[in-house]
């Protein structure tokens, strides 16, 4: 599958090398394709919403099912500049885990998932809604991780804010996005220093022909039910990366 070979080696060289020095984007980006990326995002949203109509229906009388608790989850999160804005999930933990449990990021196995959640993550369903938030120009198809608010890491020490990870003024020069390098092949559990390179390669490479070569992972990715692996979704062939890195 060369096509797939082409975005594993190219993240495989930015997990493993030097974060870049250069932090600007792309002039050929912002001139030429950030119009044209808007106009595929808002078609594509459009179309997505009219078409997953039934399976919003279906997955709502789900969770009202199970616990009789609210169908969506609403939380403020990082948007382009900085921004936040309110990202829209259906509930895949149980009612006010954010209260009763604190803003902790999820872990394997976490008991704060319901039957019906842990099926939505490991589909990625559960962040559907979120095609409203690309309608509105808020999000893209692809870009970074629309990422909790000082969200509280499993895997790293002291609780430093977003802001003082390196990179993190990089990854919000553009839209956050509903996949991405980072979503497609970092271990979910990574901390947010090497997310946050993963985001920074995005953001300089980024293009529409890479934006599709994303898309389409994040659908074998979600027919496999693989969204909830630890490890990274997708595997390189091994070597790949140090011969490009040396």
């Amino acid at each position: 599958m060369p096509v797939f070979r082409t975005v594993i080696g190219e993240a495989g060289f930015i997990a493993t090398s030097r974060p870049a020095v250069a932090q600007r984007l792309p002039r050929r980006w912002m001139v030429e394709e950030y119009a044209l990326k808007r106009v595929v995002d808002f078609t594509l949203a459009s179309g997505a919403l009219l078409v997953s109509a039934p399976a919003w229906l279906a997955i709502a009388c789900a969770i009202k099912l199970e616990d009789g608790g609210p169908v969506f989850y609403r939380q403020h999160r990082w948007g382009r500049n900085k921004r936040p804005f309110v990202v829209y999930k259906f509930r895949s933990m149980v009612v006010d885990a954010d209260r009763k449990f604190g803003a902790v990021q999820a872990g394997e196995n976490d008991p704060r998932f319901t039957r019906i959640g842990r099926l939505l993550r490991s589909t990625s369903l559960d962040e559907l809604p979120q095609l409203l938030n690309i309608w509105r120009g808020e999000m893209s198809w692809v870009g970074p991780r629309a990422l909790p608010m000082n969200e509280k890491q499993l895997n790293e020490d002291g609780a430093l804010p977003d802001d003082a990870i390196r990179g993190f003024d990089l990854r919000c020069a553009v839209r956050p996005g509903l996949t991405g390098i980072a979503q497609v092949f970092a271990p979910r559990d990574v901390p947010r220093h090497r997310k946050f390179r993963y985001d920074g390669f995005y953001s300089r490479r980024q293009s529409l022909w890479l934006d599709l070569k994303l898309i389409s992972l994040s659908v074998w990715i979600s027919l496999r039910l693989k969204w909830e692996d630890r490890s990274a979704k997708v595997h390189r062939r091994p070597g790949r990366a140090s011969r490009r890195s040396s």
